[in-house]
């Protein structure tokens, strides 16, 4: 610009006989049989000798945190990390707005608010050094290594993840339909209830349902086909209207963007809302029937299969569920799940039942499209800004590369594998390691 876990503990059953005992008793069979039935019920439960116990299921995997020094992050003294520091004010301030005992992520892994007040204030205060009065990249690296610690982030016995990138995409529209502008982008409906399970169980933080309320019950809403066909279309909930279908579904994977009119001024739109259906990647569809192959799959080559095949798109679209809800957005933007303007090639989406958002981020993975023996490193501190409907897993993120075709060349090529690394505020490290 979004850790499950789901198992059944094994058990022991004893499974009665009283069934099978009925069944060969009736009136008919009961005199021949009931010695049968009585012998079936006595040995129902009883043990076998060749029968071993269960195997028990290992338990699920978890998150770890493994403290480290800043001579261990690979990369650490190239990185300019000067730009990094408009990410980090913004999400400062963020983060700073809300009371000192809030938690910061889940479990609160990143501790509490007044752990961050400290590093927070220490980075409002940075200025500018030099003659040419440009923030020097060391001035920013001692700051973030006298208040911070780095912990590499692993999951079970795994350290790497993959890392995918996303972009501000950009389409030509119109405020009223008409003239070849015929796609609407939809307001988020009154109708629209959002559920953040947060509120009901820690354990569910990341996690939210939507739907909408008939008869006093909660039921899914209207799925992608459903608004294609009409559903909504009564509601006056037009914000927009495109010029291009492919480019409005385009805009929905992405969350945000900007529509230019034909006056030549645009128009920035960002996420207000989804339907709450799960994503389906019409690019794994597109692979798995053979039309575009796993080696070639990107975001141009899936746009370019759907502008060449209209008569399939629409259906090909509409396999995808989830509908995305805009609003204009004023000023910078676009504007990412923590409510700060994204900052471009810093912004980092991740799952926020891992990483808590606002935090930094030291990431070590590699360009887009380049892998063998010597890819273009790609390390870099960054900051986990943002959520993705696909981005789930504790060494999961989501790259974002700006705006416009350029970001969209980096974006759309980008699967790469590679690992990170969570900085949290000295004080919080520190009860870690009393805790440990």
């Amino acid at each position: 610009m979004q850790p499950r876990f789901s198992r059944q503990e094994p058990g022991l059953h004893c499974v009665p006989s009283f069934k099978i005992f009925n069944a060969l008793t009736s009136r008919s069979t009961v005199n021949c049989l009931i010695p049968v039935a009585a012998a079936l019920l006595l040995n129902a439960c009883e043990p076998r000798e060749a029968e071993k116990p269960a195997p028990v299921e290992p338990p699920p995997p978890q998150m770890l945190l493994e403290k480290t020094g800043y001579d261990q992050l690979p990369g650490w003294r190239d990185d300019k990390m000067a730009e990094a520091l408009p990410a980090l004010r913004r999400s400062c301030t963020r983060l700073l707005r809300s009371p000192d005992e809030r938690k910061v992520g889940r479990h609160a892994v990143g501790g509490t608010i007044a752990d961050w007040r400290l590093p927070c204030s220490e980075i409002a205060g940075l200025s500018a050094s030099g003659a040419d009065g440009v923030l020097d990249d060391a001035a920013l690296r001692t700051l973030i290594e006298n208040n911070f610690v780095p912990f590499k982030v692993t999951f079970g016995d795994k350290n790497q993840g993959l890392f995918t990138g996303y972009y501000e995409a950009e389409l030509q529209g119109a405020l009223f339909p008409g003239g070849g502008y015929d796609t609407p982008l939809y307001k988020r409906p009154d109708d629209l209830v959002t559920v953040d399970l947060r509120k009901f169980d820690e354990d569910m933080t990341g996690r939210r349902i939507a739907g909408r309320v008939v008869d006093g019950r909660l039921v899914p809403y209207h799925a992608r086909a459903e608004i294609d066909a009409g559903a909504i279309d009564s509601t006056n909930l037009e914000l927009l209207w495109a010029k291009d279908p492919i480019d409005v579904f385009f805009l929905h994977i992405q969350g945000s963007g900007k529509v230019q009119l034909p006056d030549g001024s645009s128009v920035r739109v960002g996420f207000s809302g989804s339907n709450g259906l799960p994503f389906v990647a019409i690019g794994r569809l597109l692979i798995d029937e053979g039309h575009v192959s796993r080696d070639n799959a990107s975001m141009q080559s899936i746009r370019d299969w759907l502008r060449s095949n209209p008569e399939k798109a629409t259906e090909l679209m509409q396999r995808n569920p989830r509908y995305i809800f805009f609003r204009k957005i004023e000023g910078d933007g676009p504007i990412g799940a923590q409510g700060v303007a994204l900052t471009p090639r810093r912004s980092l989406a991740v799952d926020p039942a891992f990483m808590p958002l606002g935090a930094p981020i030291y990431l070590d993975t590699t360009w887009p499209g380049t892998a063998g023996a010597n890819p273009k490193l790609l390390q870099r501190l960054m900051v986990a800004q943002d959520t993705g409907s696909a981005i789930k897993g504790a060494i999961r993120g989501d790259f974002f590369w700006g705006a416009g075709e350029p970001a969209l060349a980096e974006a759309g090529r980008m699967k790469q594998r590679g690992s990170y690394y969570l900085l949290l505020p000295k004080a919080v490290a520190a009860r870690r390691s009393e805790g440990s």
